[in-house]
């Protein structure tokens, strides 16, 4: 399909089934879903949606762990010509209302067991019509649920004639996407049938490599597809030129992903840093990952140890690292099979521009950090709702991402750091990433996070958080000197704090916020010990 003709997501699946024909699609739970059942039940489901008055352009909420049901109803929605809203399960009920009503969202589908959260939240959303359960509905479900809330479940509504597929433009909107939510209320990310489907096309060819990945067709997806990256793993295996099997995990467990890599010969997998990392601390070799070939990583940076430790404990397997943001469609750049540059993120992918910028605007040389800006058909519309921050950050046609990085002479990108999370100390820049991966060259030390901690003197002061090994010990004495040995003056933390285990996101990022917190509360206290430490290592 040409880039110049219809782009409606609705479409990605039916010219799949076209060129493939039904097979098996989807384990989730133990059971095999066959392709041809997908899509009928997203064409009776898109009918039903049509019939309840959800049609161009209404929003519908997606709220749900990973079940087959999740790509079913996005295809429903986009066949029905409506929104995606996808959003993840783990929200709180005030978290939900805000995106409710933000959104104005019409529908809602969800799961039986998140019935409580929607019904607090549904108090406080007037827009919204009509909730769809996908499986049982308990008994007096829809007492707690407003009188205004239309109740039905995915078994009441699939006995609908499936319906055709609703016209829409490249422009039209197709998916709104919340993020940003730990650092004040989320913002909506606009991304059109056009942004879709270029980033999931760009994001499958990148994949692909003559004599690397032919015959590769099982995939393990640990990932909420409730994620911008989740969401466009699916849309590309819907780009495949072979016939795809998704394993799906409802929630990621590491024993769990194991059994189930050996149990189907899984042969590739789409994991973010701290997975790999919690099944790094499990024994792989005593699990048959022989057919497992490649591994992309993303929504975080990789530490170098890492991968070095995963390709020794899995030998003929490569990790592909990428990097993206959900305003840009989740993807920007990826490590292609052929072209592995460790400690990179890869190359720009097809359609896509990268640039490195100066505080000024402009273009950095090669080798020199500044913020990532990138340019692409499939960068988000905007965000809904927020005409100044959308003029903030996309500027002459270029996503600032808020990044740093930067690129090598042959145009491998290299992320550095978030810019908000850099650290002034003393005048001096610390970019958080280079103490976590200096600390993770610790034997003893599993995971590692970094903040700054304001600080009378220095403006402010580097403390770094651990997560040890399982049955390791280390004090922070210890590992303080570690860093010292390791790490330029003004780098080193002068406080590190060992935790059972670091705070991650629903994603399974590093949530720096939730940090951030742990030392706020008494830094009035310790800023004067830390500050004379402080000065003793100077």
């Amino acid at each position: 399909m040409s880039i110049h003709h219809a782009l409606n997501l609705a479409l990605l699946p039916e010219t799949a089934y076209e060129r493939h024909g039904d097979h098996d699609a989807l384990v989730c739970d133990g059971r095999v879903h066959r392709f041809a059942q997908l899509q009928d039940r997203a064409a009776r489901i898109g009918g039903a949606l049509s019939l309840l008055g959800i049609g161009s352009g209404d929003r519908v909420v997606v709220l749900m762990a990973n079940r087959a049901e999740v790509s079913v109803a996005y295809n429903a929605i986009w066949r029905a010509g409506a929104v995606v809203t996808p959003v993840m399960f783990l929200v709180s009920p005030a978290e939900l209302t805000h995106i409710l009503t933000d959104s104005g969202a019409r529908a809602i589908i969800t799961a039986s067991g998140l019935l409580t959260t929607v019904a607090e939240a549904a108090a406080g959303a007037p827009e919204l019509r009509h909730l769809l359960v996908v499986d049982d509905l308990p008994q007096d479900a829809e007492a707690g649920l407003p009188h205004t809330l239309g109740v039905a479940t995915f078994a009441d509504i699939e006995a609908t004639d499936a319906a055709g597929i609703v016209t829409r433009t490249n422009e039209d909107l197709a998916a709104l996407l919340y993020t940003g939510g730990t650092t004040g209320r989320a913002k909506g990310v606009m991304l059109s049938h056009r942004n879709l489907y270029t980033c999931s096309l760009a994001a499958y060819q990148a994949g692909e490599a003559p004599g690397l990945t032919e015959g590769i067709t099982r995939t393990l997806i640990p990932l909420p597809l409730s994620h911008a990256y989740g969401l466009i793993v699916t849309l590309a295996g819907w780009q495949s030129t072979r016939p795809q099997l998704g394993v799906l995990q409802r929630w990621f467990d590491p024993a769990e992903w194991l059994a189930l890599a050996q149990e189907h010969a899984i042969q590739r997998t789409t994991l973010v840093p701290s997975m790999i990392q919690m099944l790094l601390g499990h024994p792989l070799e005593d699990t048959d990952l022989s057919a497992l070939r490649l591994v992309n990583s993303g929504g975080a940076p990789l530490p170098y140890e890492t991968r070095l430790a995963w390709e020794e404990r899995v030998p003929g397997s490569r990790i592909l690292e990428g990097y993206g943001l959900t305003e840009s469609g989740s993807v920007t750049s990826a490590t292609r099979p052929d072209a592995i540059r460790p400690g990179s993120v890869g190359q720009p992918l097809p359609g896509y521009c990268v640039e490195v910028r100066d505080d000024a605007g402009r273009a950095l040389p090669a080798a020199s950090d500044g913020e990532i800006c990138v340019r692409s058909a499939g960068i988000m519309r905007g965000y809904w709702h927020a005409p100044t921050l959308t003029s903030q950050t996309l500027r002459d046609g270029w996503l600032h991402t808020g990044d740093i990085g930067h690129l090598d002479k042959d145009g491998f990108l290299y992320v550095v750091d978030r810019k908000k999370d850099l650290i002034l100390r003393g005048g001096f820049n610390v970019f958080p990433r280079d103490v976590e991966d200096a600390l993770l060259t610790h034997p003893q030390v599993a995971q590692a996070g970094v903040v700054g901690r304001p600080d009378r003197r220095l403006g402010e002061e580097v403390v770094a958080f651990v997560a040890l090994h399982p049955g390791h010990r280390a004090e922070s004495a210890e590992l303080i000197a570690y860093a010292r040995d390791h790490l330029a003056a003004h780098k080193y933390p002068r406080e590190i704090r060992v935790l059972d285990q670091l705070p991650l996101t629903s994603v399974g990022k590093l949530d720096r916020n939730a940090l951030r917190t742990l030392v706020e509360p008494d830094r009035e206290a310790r800023e004067g010990a830390v500050a004379r430490q402080s000065a003793e290592g100077r």
